[in-house]
């Protein structure tokens, strides 16, 4: 009888020496899918370009998806350097005052609104159309493990803010995987790991990022003249957009939309040559100059290229 109550004891011991010695592994890899490269040689002063909240197709996440990609995005094209991104509750609250749609398709006259407005060369958008998460795993005595995949499919559209022109479509997919396993782990498997979504999200997002660069910087870089006071010009560029002193500009005034007589879809505007600006005055976001040689005096929202 003692003998046995001695080796009940050992075997609870070694019970409690696993228990207390509990390991768990994570572990997460993402991936996704490679997109055809687009080339194109950037040029110029940085581009001013606005991201509109995504559309989520999807039956997954309601509206929190859709910001989220919208963000991610955001951060990916800022980090190329090539960017002046506008700020999502800018874009936001001028779709809501203009009663635009704040998601899916942006027609021709809402980016002509938008871009002329807040001074934007193109305008991203998109949608989710598709989202998952698949989750498996065991539960037994001893170990138990935990394994779950997230696949997202991205498009996304560039439209030019002038034309309303879809520039570029695409779509990415990404997937993102986290696995966990115990053994003598004390409780039930883990929760759904909601840092997955953006894992997912982001894999599908970033492959676009070089192909949107490359598409935005296909059409020469422009601003618009935001003020004419007297002599003096002032633009919605500044040093963030790659401004400087001295630097010189050509006007012109926007006239009618030169529309496809085939799709009837805006192609183009016709263009008044006003004459060339001189930069005399950089800031942040804006610079200040003359007119030289102009024959006559520009007006707020007017479009300013590089001289050649």
């Amino acid at each position: 009888m003692i003998q046995r109550m001695i080796g009940l004891a050992a075997v609870a011991g070694l019970m409690t020496g696993c228990a207390a010695m509990q390991s768990t592994k994570m572990k997460q890899a993402v991936s996704a899918n490679v997109t055809e490269k687009v080339d194109s040689k950037y040029t110029g002063p940085k581009r001013r370009v606005g991201v509109v909240d995504f559309d989520n197709k999807t039956a997954y996440g309601q509206n929190r998806l859709g910001g989220a990609a919208a963000d991610i995005l955001i951060t990916e094209l800022v980090k190329t350097g090539k960017f002046v991104v506008v700020e999502r509750d800018k874009l936001n609250k001028l779709m809501d005052e203009q009663k635009l749609g704040m998601t899916g398709a942006i027609d021709s006259t809402t980016a002509a609104q938008m871009g002329k407005v807040l001074g934007l060369n193109a305008i991203v958008t998109g949608a989710i159309s598709n989202f998952g998460v698949n989750t498996t795993g065991s539960d037994y005595l001893i170990t138990q493990t935990k394994r779950q995949v997230a696949q997202a499919t991205v498009d996304i559209r560039v439209v030019d803010a002038e034309t309303g022109q879809v520039l570029y479509a695409d779509s990415g997919k990404g997937e993102a995987k986290s696995g966990s396993g115990s053994f003598l782990g004390m409780g039930t498997k883990g929760g759904y790991n909601e840092g997955l979504e953006g894992e997912a999200l982001r894999a599908a997002v970033s492959q676009l990022v070089e192909n949107i660069t490359s598409q935005i910087n296909k059409k020469p870089w422009s601003c618009r003249v935001a003020e004419v006071e007297g002599p003096t010009v002032y633009i919605d560029a500044g040093s963030e957009s790659g401004m400087e002193n001295g630097q010189k500009l050509m006007v012109f005034k926007l006239g009618r939309e030169i529309k496809s007589p085939t799709t009837g879809l805006v192609i183009g505007r016709t263009e008044e040559k006003l004459g060339e600006l001189v930069l005399e005055e950089v800031m942040d976001s804006m610079s200040k100059g003359r007119m030289k040689g102009a024959a006559r005096a520009p007006s707020s929202g007017d479009l300013a290229r590089m001289a050649n």
